[in-house]
């Protein structure tokens, strides 16, 4: 659920959440798929994850890196897909209201993930470590990190990929 939704958002150009934006832009400078940029920079966030609770979780560690592998491999699937289907190519008024469509999407199958708590993306699961090991289970906006990294990509390269209305949409409204 949570592929398809950011398979719509890419797609459309209205754009994603701040973590897959920043991949985005990291796949557009190493000019490498969406896929592998997002599985790397994962694969990094899911170590992180480790380090923060302060102890090797090996079943939390795997659960994480299958995760991203298969989701990295469905979200430019979907990608695909729907470019292939036109949907770059639609008037913005039909890209915009698909757009907001994914976000709703994606936001709710995040929801969904966070809250079943079995099998998380790895930023997700960040997401959870802070806040019930450092904020005294206080809603942690984590998109710093993101926002940083897209900022980075925009000094090296003067573009800006992902981030768009979809994007505010997420900034404003993610959390409670």
């Amino acid at each position: 659920m949570n592929a398809f939704g950011n398979g719509i958002t890419i797609s459309s150009n209205i754009d994603t959440a701040p973590w897959w934006a920043s991949e985005v832009n990291l796949a557009h400078i190493f000019h490498t798929s969406i896929a592998l940029a997002m599985f790397l920079t994962c694969f990094l966030v899911a170590v992180i994850n480790q380090l923060l609770m302060r102890r090797f979780d090996l079943p939390r560690f795997l659960d994480e890196v299958v995760f991203i592998a298969c989701f990295s491999y469905f979200i430019n699937l979907f990608t695909s897909l729907f470019s292939a289907l036109g949907l770059p190519d639609l008037p913005l008024p039909w890209r915009l209201v698909a757009g907001l469509l994914g976000i709703m999407t994606l936001g709710c199958s995040v929801s969904f993930c966070q809250r079943a708590n079995l099998l998380m993306h790895p930023n997700d699961d960040t997401t959870n470590i802070l806040r019930f090991m450092y904020c005294k289970n206080k809603v942690v906006l984590n998109f710093s990190v993101p926002l940083l990294l897209t900022g980075i990509c925009w000094l090296a390269t003067g573009k800006v990929y992902a981030v768009n209305i979809g994007t505010l949409l997420c900034l404003l409204v993610n959390g409670r």
